[in-house]
C-alpha cells in the first residue's frame, strides 16, 4: 500500500488480512473474528488445551470454545483473564493487521465493555515488540502549521486530539481531527500538525522501533 494514502475505518484491511467487515473497528464492538484467531494462535503458542486455558482463566470450557469459534460476547474481564492465562498482552487479542495510516474517529475502534461497571476500553494502537514510546502533550494555535521533516526510519506517531480541531498526518494528505479522534501515521515521511481552532491540544505518542 502506498504509505501516503489515507485509510479510514470501514475500508477493507491490507492484503492478507482476513477480517469480516462487520468485525472491523468501525463497529465500535469487539472484533470477534480477530479475537477468535488471536486466542487460537496464543493457545497454540502456549501449548495448552482448551480445558487447561479455561481452568487457568476461571471460565467455562464452553465459553472459551465459543470465543475461539468467533461467537459469544466477551467482557473486558473475561479477555483479561484469558490474557493472564495465556501470558500475552491484552492488545495482542484485538490488534489486527493495519495500514500505514489509520484514522479512528471518536466513538469508533475495537471496544470491549466491562460486565462490572459502566466502563469501556478501546484499543487505539498496540506497541510492537522491542519498541519504545515517548508521550507528549501538544498545544497549538491557528496560524502557521507545524511541518516536521522525516524522522528516523521506522518511527510511527500516534495522535489523539483532546480539544479544538486540527489537520494532522502526512504532509501531502493530512486528516481533519476533532476531539476524541485518533490517527497513526509513519513519521519517517514529512508530516504536519495545523491547529484550526484556538485552544487546540492533543496527546502525541512517538514510537521508536
Amino acid at each position: 500500500m502506498n504509505a501516503g494514502r489515507r485509510v479510514r475505518q470501514g475500508e477493507r484491511p491490507t492484503a492478507g488480512a482476513n477480517i469480516p467487515m462487520e468485525d472491523t473497528a468501525a463497529t465500535g464492538k469487539p472484533p470477534l473474528a480477530v479475537i477468535a484467531a488471536s486466542l487460537r494462535r496464543e493457545r497454540t503458542r502456549a501449548g495448552l488445551t482448551l480445558t487447561e486455558v479455561a481452568q487457568r482463566a476461571g471460565i467455562a470450557k464452553s465459553t472459551l470454545s465459543q470465543l475461539e469459534s468467533g461467537t459469544g460476547n466477551p467482557s473486558l474481564e473475561t479477555l483479561w483473564a484469558l490474557c493472564v492465562a495465556l501470558d500475552t498482552p491484552f492488545s495482542r487479542l484485538l490488534d489486527p493487521p493495519r495500514p500505514a495510516v489509520q484514522v479512528i474517529r471518536a466513538g469508533e475502534g475495537p471496544a470491549v465493555s466491562s460486565d462490572q461497571a459502566d466502563y469501556q476500553a478501546t484499543l487505539l494502537g498496540a506497541c510492537p515488540p522491542g519498541a519504545r514510546r515517548d508521550i507528549y502533550r501538544v498545544a497549538a494555535e491557528p496560524g502557521h502549521q507545524r511541518t516536521s521533516d522525516p524522522h528516523m526510519p521506522g518511527v510511527v506517531e500516534h495522535v489523539v486530539l483532546s480539544a479544538g480541531r486540527a489537520l494532522v498526518g502526512l504532509a501531502d494528505d493530512p486528516v481533519e481531527l476533532r476531539p476524541g479522534d485518533f490517527i497513526t501515521y509513519p513519521a519517517d515521511l514529512p508530516h504536519v500538525f495545523r491547529a484550526l481552532e484556538p485552544g487546540t491540544w492533543a496527546v502525541l505518542v512517538s514510537e521508536h522501533v
